[in-house]
Parts: C-alpha cells; structure tokens; sequence
C-alpha cells in the first residue's frame, strides 16, 4: 500500500531559508507571512494531504467515477467528505484576494499547498485547482456584476469551476471549434456545441459548477480571432445570488482514462445553454489565457508531485527489500543479502530523483514568488522583472516538469522490479497519473514552441538576456568558494552552452523555420538543467552558510543541510553536463529530421 508524507522540512528550508519570504514583509499580502505562521501553513496543509487526501488516493484509482442515468456523476467514496473538510478548513482561499473572500497571502503559500494535495491525490487537487485558473481570468476580464456573481463563491470552494476549450475535431488549434453563441435579447447568449476533456466537468462535489467556455458567435472571423469566452454557470443563479434552474448544459459521457480516475474527465453537450460574455467579443483567447498559464503552473507541481510521491515509496522499498550483495562485500554480514539501496544503480535513480524533487522542488517556488512580485513588488521595474521572468519560466516550468516528474515516476517503478508493474505497491497509478502532465494544458511540445518561438525573441530577447545575467553573475559570485566552486563553474559551463544554443537558433530558425521546431524541445530541457542548477546554487549557498554557523537543530539539522551539499554536487556532476549534449542534438538542425517523405512511416506488407 503506498503512502505519502508531506516534506515539510525541506519546504520550509526553501520558502524561510532560500526565498527568504519574511524579506518581502513590506509588500502588501507579505506583511501576515511571518515565519510562524508560514510554519504553521506548510506543517497543517502537510498534515491535512498526508492523512486525509492520501489514504483516498489508491480507492480513487480504483472506483473512479462514476455517470448516473441522469447524467449526474458521483465521486470516488471519501471524496466528498474530504472536500468538505477542504473547503471549511479554507485551504483553497490562503492567496486568493481579501476583497474576494480570500486571505491575501503570497501565491507561494498556495504553491506549497498545490504541491501537497496533488502528491497525496492528484485527481482530488484537480477539482479545487482548475477553479484557480477560472478565477483569474474572471477577475482578470469578468465585468464587476460578473466577479461579485461567482467569484467568491468560488474562492469559497463552495462552487467550484473549469476551463472548456477542446472538441472532438480540435484541440491546440483552438481556430476550428464549432461551439456557438447566439445572442438573445437579454444580453444572454444561447451556448450550442460539445466539449471534450473537461477535467471536473461534472461532479458532486458542489452544488455548482461555473463552466468558462469558448465559442463563435455569429459572423465571427473563422480563426483563433473569432473566439469568444463566455461565463456557463451548471445552474442558473437567480438576482438575490440563490440557485435557481439547471442551466442547458450536461455530462454525456465520462472519458475512459489511463490515469486520474478520481477526476470526472467529461463530454460536456451544450443545449442553448444560458451564458454571458467575459471580456470582449472575438479576444476569448486571450482572455482564456490567462486561465492556461494558470494552470501550466499548476500541472508544472503536478508533474513533479507524483514524482516526489513516486521518490518516497521508492526509498521505502530499497531500504527494506534485501537482494545481493554490496559490491564492496556485504553491508550486512548478518544477514542473507543487503537491502537493495546498497547497489549503484539503485542509488543512482534515487539520487536522481531527490536531485530533481528538491531542485524543482525551489524552481517551482520561485515561479510562484515571480508571480507575487509580478502584483506586488514596490516599482514597476521589479514588477515588470518579475513578470518577464515568469513568462519566459512557465512553459519551462510546465514541460520541464512534466517530462522529468514522469522519468522519474518511471525509474521508481524500476526501483521496485517486478512489485512495480502489479497494482499491488501503487507504483503504476503514479507512472499513470503523471502521464497526463505532459499533455493537458498544451503539450510539451507546444510548450517548448511557446518558449523558443515566442518567449525568447519577445521585446527584443530581453527576458532571456535578464536570466542569463541573473544565472551569470551567480555563478560568477561562487566560482572562487571552495565548496561552491565546482558547482558555480559547472553551471556557468552550462549556462554557455544554453547561450550557445540561442545563438544557433537567431543564425538558423529564420532561413528554417523547421529548425526552430526541431530543436526546441531540446532547448527546453537545457533551460530546465540551468534553472535547477541555478537552484541548486542556492539551495547549497544557504546550506554552506547553516553548517558554518553551527546550526540551531542538532544533529537532524547538520545531516539536512550535509545532504544539500552532497546533493547539489551530484547534481552538478550528473544534471548539468547534459546540456552540452542536447545543444550538439539542437544543433543538428531540422534536415534529418524532415528527410523522409510522409509515406516512409506507413509499413509496408
């Protein structure tokens, strides 16, 4: 039966010690962050995802969910319960806005808790996740009547909320949906079509479930500039903010799904459903937006949890199972063989994963700090820094992620041999559950083509030119400290080859633009070995700095910031010269890749 503890050591060792949070006390939503109470959060939010959420993980998995005759759909047992708990302990309000109902805390507090609920269940985070994206884009474009409507309501968690934007005919190229809206004389519009993979879109959760969905209204230009995004409530809400009759809008069907059972993935069938307009008409998209980068952030923490998830049981498993002998002679004479933690290769893909668990681990709090001072930083040039920054991070923290997080769900599976591939231990449902991380949300491949496409060239290249002189001066800082040295010179290795390769791409991807494509999924990957190692700086900066002061735990504390050290080395030696392999590979261009004529893949007889 696997199991999930919250890490709330090193969690803390991350937003106290290397993001400093209690620094930014002066900035509004900061000022209630003090440490004891950022201690208090991490420690009860760890409490409340290891006890309550985890033990309904595996039953989710395998009850699912289930579609009634009446197209309601009930949820995994213990589901509805725990969210009550959820929704009356608050946890989906701790950095939503006061003016809202929320409590103004910093985002990287709801980073944390993002990052706890989907390791203990990931299927069970969707339901409140998704509504976060559907919030901020309603306060982002809604009209006020619209905001005082839904949105605190759905801060509350006592409605909840989803984003519809795929059918059956399209999914990334958003330019071809069929969904219609007929304006009626009301100023309502009549929503006609189906939409697909619309995680959360039924449950039992909430009485109400506030559906964001794009369509065409009539005489629309027949591209992605003729969308339009329309506020769907499952129910209609009468004046006085009482529920009142069902809306047209219902469940056809469940998808039948290799992972996140416990999540109502739905066809949803639109029947002059009753909607209103967010935003203006034909700028759905970029209104939609704004609800996608939400949510690449939180499917970045998704990615990795079940990573960490995966790590945890992994560790259980090696330190227990005895099978061989150590290669230096036997760990245990006693025993008939050594547990299996003793083995290189085993030690291998567990030093591999605690390399990227933690690393992503500070990444994805970063991003999550990025996103605060993007609001809040005292001028406009931090804000406007940070907003940059973060841009140039999302997809990175998204695709990254989700490709790392499932190797290494994958290699914890290897861990366990045979007992990974049966039901029995749970390896299979993380390896299942984080599959998915690396589609929704826009593909990884799309991703890499935001960051190498967009990203990089946006303002002149100027987001890409800030990390390289923050990445830069960094390493350059740390390159004469003893300890830090090696580490500081790998990085900047890395950093040159990650330079190298963005100049390949402006001499290349002009001329062929199939270079660009190409390459840039590689390109990603090196951004993402830059950033941890950036990371990883950090994180061994701080723990130089701890053990030279002598620490205040003991001896728990000294082992802690010992096994940050030993991990950042192993990171710089077995993380960062990847880097200059994948440059090599980016630097192949596009022409092998696109040699073949199309009938060259179809096999013949």
């Amino acid at each position: 039966m696997p199991t999930y503890t919250a890490p709330t050591r090193d969690t803390r060792f991350v937003v106290n010690e290397v993001l400093d949070l209690a620094s930014y006390g002066d900035l509004p939503g900061f000022e209630s962050a003090t440490p004891d109470m950022i201690d208090t959060v991490i420690n009860e939010a760890g409490k409340f995802c290891s006890e309550v959420l985890a033990p309904l993980n595996r039953a989710g998995d395998e009850h699912g969910c289930t579609r009634n005759d009446d197209g309601s759909v009930t949820t995994p047992p213990g589901f509805k319960e725990a969210f009550q708990q959820f929704r009356e302990a608050g946890w989906g309000t701790i950095s939503a806005p006061e003016e809202f109902g929320g409590q103004g805390m910093p985002h990287v507090l709801g980073f944390v808790i993002e990052e706890f609920i989907s390791s203990a269940n990931q299927a069970f985070g969707m339901y409140p996740g998704l509504t976060n994206g559907a919030v901020s884009a309603l306060l982002a474009k809604g009209s006020p009547e619209q905001q005082a409507k839904y949105v605190p309501k759905m801060i509350a968690n006592e409605w909840l909320g989803t984003m519809n934007l795929t059918e059956p005919q399209c999914g990334t190229d958003l330019g071809l949906i069929r969904t219609r809206a007929e304006p009626q004389a009301d100023g309502s519009y009549a929503i006609t079509g189906t939409k697909i993979f619309i995680s959360a879109g039924e449950h039992d959760l909430t009485e109400q479930i506030v559906h964001l969905v794009l369509a065409k209204t009539p005489g629309a230009p027949d591209s992605t500039k003729g969308i339009s995004l329309f506020v769907v409530p499952k129910v209609l809400v009468n004046d006085d903010g009482s529920l009142g009759e069902r809306n047209g809008v219902s469940c056809g069907s469940i998808e039948h799904k290799m992972g996140i059972h416990g999540n109502s993935t739905c066809v949803l069938n639109y029947d002059e459903a009753k909607g209103w307009m967010v935003g203006e008409e034909n700028k759905g998209l970029a209104a939609m937006f704004i609800m996608m980068n939400a949510a690449r952030l939180g499917v970045g923490i998704q990615g990795f949890s079940q990573a960490e998830a995966a790590y945890q049981n992994a560790v259980a498993y090696a330190l227990d199972r005895r099978q061989g002998r150590a290669l230096t002679g036997p760990a245990e004479p006693d025993e008939k063989a050594d547990p299996i933690i003793v083995h290189p290769d085993v030690r291998r893909m567990l030093m591999d994963a605690k390399a990227f668990t933690e690393g992503f681990r500070a990444f994805a709090l970063w991003g999550a700090l990025l996103v605060d001072l993007t609001h809040k930083a005292a001028s406009e040039e931090e804000r406007a820094e940070a907003d940059m920054l973060l841009g140039l991070m999302t997809p990175v923290i998204k695709g990254y992620g989700t490709d790392k997080g499932f190797e290494t769900a994958v290699n914890m599976q290897q861990v366990f041999g045979g007992h990974g591939y049966i039901k029995e231990w749970g390896m299979e449902q993380f390896v299942r559950d984080a599959r998915i991380t690396q589609i929704y949300e826009g593909t990884n491949g799309i991703q890499a083509m935001d960051l190498c496409g967009r990203k990089l060239a946006q303002n002149g290249g100027a987001a890409i030119q800030a990390f390289f002189k923050l990445v830069g001066e960094e390493a350059a800082a740390a390159k004469d400290d003893e300890t830090l040295g090696p580490l500081a010179e790998r990085l900047e290795k890395a950093l040159n080859e990650q330079q190298a390769a963005t100049m390949w791409f402006m001499q290349n991807a002009m001329q062929n633009p199939n270079n660009l494509g190409a390459g840039a999924h590689h390109y990603m990957h090196i951004m993402g070995i830059v950033t941890l190692g950036l990371m990883w700086l950090r994180m061994a900066k701080v723990a130089q700095a701890r053990l030279a002061e002598g620490g205040e735990g003991g001896e728990s504390d000294r082992a802690f910031y010992e096994a940050k050290l030993v991990t950042a080395r192993y990171y710089a030696e077995r993380f960062l010269p990847d880097a200059g392999a994948l440059r090599r590979k980016l630097e192949a261009g596009s022409e092998s890749v696109m040699a073949l004529g199309e009938e060259a893949f179809a096999t013949a007889a």
